[in-house]
């Protein structure tokens, strides 16, 4: 390492990654006086299509903090519904108006105003600082005991950040967990997403809508100015849609949603879609002595219900519960990491159970080109029951286990 040296602070918890778990668990710690450096590597919040929803065991995280109110003056739109085009028909699997909470519906909000939004709260707090384009280099490390980080700050110089514990929650690309020593292991959903815009026009439908054919998936969320449009393809295909160019993502993407045949256009170049590689992955340990992943550090979600953003924020709360009164106390034990890891390691596993049936199940077979895909008569029959009709809105919209602010 040939950076200069620089600055050396102190904090109860340095958390690395200022994502929406990251974020979220720094407000959470600064209101109970627990002093949090939060290092974020890039100069801003803004990335393109990074995860936008906020389910309802999000708004309800924000209403127990008094800030649900303020965060929807927000631009946004919300999802009531997902309603899938078959070859049979149309099919609502998912209905969250019918859900018991003040906020049944999806929140889209641009994750930008999401994580702007939540550190400015946490700003208010004199226990709170935020670092910018801080880049983790190293770990620093006594005897197996994380005590702290180095990284690169914006001068070039690596500056050092001591402290009782630290937090990954940088994503699941997570530097933390290379540095820590810590695994994933990996599973490959048989899918990847082309994400991409489209013009919006004012007589469209609003929400959110799925359109299956013959191999090909394409779902449509409402951003008010524009769709935000999901192509999925089977695994591995991308470079053979990269060979063919873009017109050929506009001819199928077309044929898909016909009434979009004169947006297409818009697509120029394959370089204006961003393509998610999805994949699913869990640490078997999040933790060791005096450091604990969160979040997509921690495990990676495929996108199926777009829960990801809204179980990171769930292992916030979690954190934030069990470990705020140890941090204050200042002796984090690996005792209390481990706690948190049992907290969410099994709604986490449940949930990527749930994600992975659905794959194997019901997007495999609509991404196998030899067929039009039809769902199954039983989920058809299921979505009729009182019983079952609502636990698919009752899984996407809370989650199994979700937790609430102690």
């Amino acid at each position: 390492m040939h950076a200069k040296q620089g600055t050396a602070t102190r904090a109860d918890c340095v958390v690395v990654g200022g994502g929406p778990a990251g974020a979220t668990l720094s407000l959470l710690l600064v209101r109970k006086g627990v002093r949090v450096t939060l290092l974020e590597a890039h100069p801003d919040f803004d990335r393109e299509f990074r995860g936008d929803t906020l389910h309802p065991s999000a708004m309800e995280l924000m209403e127990d903090l008094g800030l649900a109110g303020k965060l929807l003056k927000l631009r946004h739109s919300t999802v009531r519904s997902l309603t899938l085009q078959t070859a049979s028909g149309p099919l609502t699997p998912v209905d969250l108006s019918r859900l018991r909470t003040e906020f049944p519906y999806i929140t889209l909000m641009p994750q930008k105003s999401f994580l702007e939004f939540i550190t400015r709260e946490a700003s208010r707090y004199p226990t709170f600082r935020l670092v910018m384009e801080a880049r983790v280099r190293e770990l620093v490390e006594a005897e197996g005991v994380v005590g702290g980080v180095r990284y690169e700050g914006r001068d070039g110089r690596l500056h050092e950040v001591r402290s009782e514990l630290v937090i990954g929650a940088d994503g699941r690309g997570s530097r933390v967990r290379r540095l820590a020593g810590l695994t994933a292991k990996k599973t490959s959903p048989p899918m990847d997403v082309l994400w991409f815009r489209l013009p919006r026009k004012r007589e469209d439908p609003e929400g959110a809508v799925g359109r299956f054919g013959r191999g090909r998936i394409a779902i449509l969320l409402d951003r008010l100015d524009w769709w935000q449009c999901g192509y999925v393809i089977p695994k591995g295909t991308y470079p053979e849609l990269r060979r063919a160019g873009v017109e050929k993502l506009r001819r199928d993407f077309a044929g898909l949603v016909p009434e979009f045949a004169d947006r297409v256009e818009h697509l120029k170049d394959l370089r204006q879609a961003s393509l998610l590689s999805v994949e699913s992955s869990l640490c078997p340990r999040w933790y060791r002595p005096g450091l604990v992943l969160i979040g997509d550090a921690a495990h990676v979600m495929s996108p199926v219900g777009g829960v990801g953003i809204n179980y990171a924020l769930q292992d916030a709360v979690a954190a934030a519960n069990i470990l705020t009164g140890p941090l204050l106390a200042g002796r984090v034990r690996e005792r209390d990491l481990a706690r948190l890891q049992r907290r969410r390691k099994l709604p986490t596993r449940a949930i990527q159970l749930f994600q992975s049936l659905v794959q194997k199940n019901l997007l495999a077979r609509a991404l196998d080109p030899q067929r039009p895909f039809d769902p199954p008569a039983a989920l058809r029959l299921a979505l009729r029951l009182p019983g079952l009709r609502s636990l698919p809105a009752r899984i996407v919209g809370f989650g199994l286990r979700p937790e609430r602010i102690r």
